[in-house]
């Protein structure tokens, strides 16, 4: 197995010799960013719906960020890439956070359906287009004030320049599965890509252009599904994968997909890029030992030891009484060895890796293979 030094050096040799060209073209000015606890740099946590402690965060902050992981998120590596700093929470407001190179709205537990009693996160996916729409406003009602609020708020023009990012819809499919039948769920998928296509308009007609939107990955392989749905070896797959939870994750992307050639064509003043991480994470998750890993379902911090190291009980980091005993869910020796990190995020390792192959332009719609659109200063 690779040391965690020559896995890190491995992929961000992919980052340093993929093409330039036309790279100034793809120069973002800021970035605004919407989705779940795949991209959340501290939304929920802010909002004071839950807490991280330690372990999370050891990897790269050497402390809880408010990201679910040991370290760096994808978009954290997508911001690097693009030489831009790593986005604040809209609703972090401690330490003079600056909104100057774009915002995060992204929420842990959010769906793209409207939340309900039972619902993690209260910020779905029209309720953080909403809080983009009143940030915009009041930026552009600061901005009017003088030049005061210049260095910590984006200029106006950003708005039109910048790159919005999509990363929803997993928890949609994933909290159905707890109350409704398969078929159920698939009928489920149309009403939330109307919701999510609602979402688009809006920002379009607040003047966004250029959209990123991911599509949802392999639910079926977070040890939290193979732990709830996959008792029974026969709802398994080849990859210890829970058959029906992926085959809901096919069917949303296959319709994500196409609404944003829908919507392409609807807007042709704009730009949609349709990336298609479920590919990604499947490949990783199917090859893992190729690329350095050596736990690919297993959660690293988690508690019940293999296969699965998970305890819904308990989450990483905390501690409680378990059957008359005090336990906590603790961190494995080394979290680059695992795909996930708590059983249902990715670890910092994988992250990285899941990043490496976006930027490759390959698993894209359209592909940019022939145009690396990002200028690559590298802080890995």
């Amino acid at each position: 197995m690779a040391s965690k030094t020559h896995i890190l050096q491995i992929f961000s040799l992919v980052f340093i010799f993929l093409p330039l060209t036309n790279s100034i073209h793809f120069k973002f000015p800021a970035i605004f960013n919407f989705g779940d606890s795949n991209s959340d740099t501290g939304e929920l946590v802010a909002a004071g719906i839950e807490s991280l402690e330690p372990p999370h965060g050891q990897s790269y902050f050497q402390t809880p960020s408010g990201r679910y992981c040991d370290g760096r998120l994808i978009i954290d590596f997508l911001m690097d890439a693009m030489d831009l700093p790593f986005l604040n929470a809209y609703l972090d407001s401690i330490g003079t956070p600056s909104f100057r190179k774009g915002c995060n709205f992204a929420a842990a537990g959010s769906t793209i359906q409207p939340p309900t009693a039972e619902s993690v996160s209260p910020f779905s996916f029209g309720n953080q287009v909403a809080q983009f729409v009143r940030f915009k406003a009041r930026v552009l009602e600061l901005l009017a004030k003088g030049k005061k609020f210049g260095k910590y708020l984006p200029t106006a023009d950003y708005f039109q320049k910048g790159l919005y990012m999509f990363d929803i819809g997993q928890n949609d499919l994933a909290g159905a599965f707890y109350s409704k039948t398969f078929d159920q769920i698939l009928a489920l998928i149309p009403s939330a890509l109307t919701e999510f296509e609602t979402g688009i308009k809006t920002l379009y007609d607040q003047g966004a252009r250029n959209f990123w939107i991911h599509n949802t990955g392999p639910l079926g392989c977070l040890a939290q599904n193979v732990a709830k749905f996959g008792t029974d070896p026969s709802s398994l797959d080849e990859l210890g994968c829970v058959s029906k939870h992926n085959q809901a994750a096919k069917v949303f992307n296959l319709q994500l997909h196409a609404l944003c050639k829908k919507l392409q064509g609807q807007y042709t003043d704009s730009n949609f890029t349709y990336v298609n991480i479920y590919t990604i994470k499947s490949n990783l998750i199917a090859n893992y030992s190729k690329v350095g890993f050596e736990q690919p379902i297993m959660a690293c911090c988690g508690y019940g030891g293999p296969p699965l190291n998970y305890d819904n009980r308990i989450g990483c980091g905390k501690t409680k009484v378990l059957n008359g005993t005090s336990v906590t869910a603790k961190a494995c020796n080394d979290s680059s060895e695992y795909v996930n990190w708590d059983g249902i995020h990715y670890s910092e390792a994988s992250n990285l890796y899941v990043s490496s192959q976006i930027l490759t332009g390959k698993y894209s719609d359209p592909p940019f293979s022939d145009k690396m659109p990002f200028l690559l200063n590298l802080k890995f």
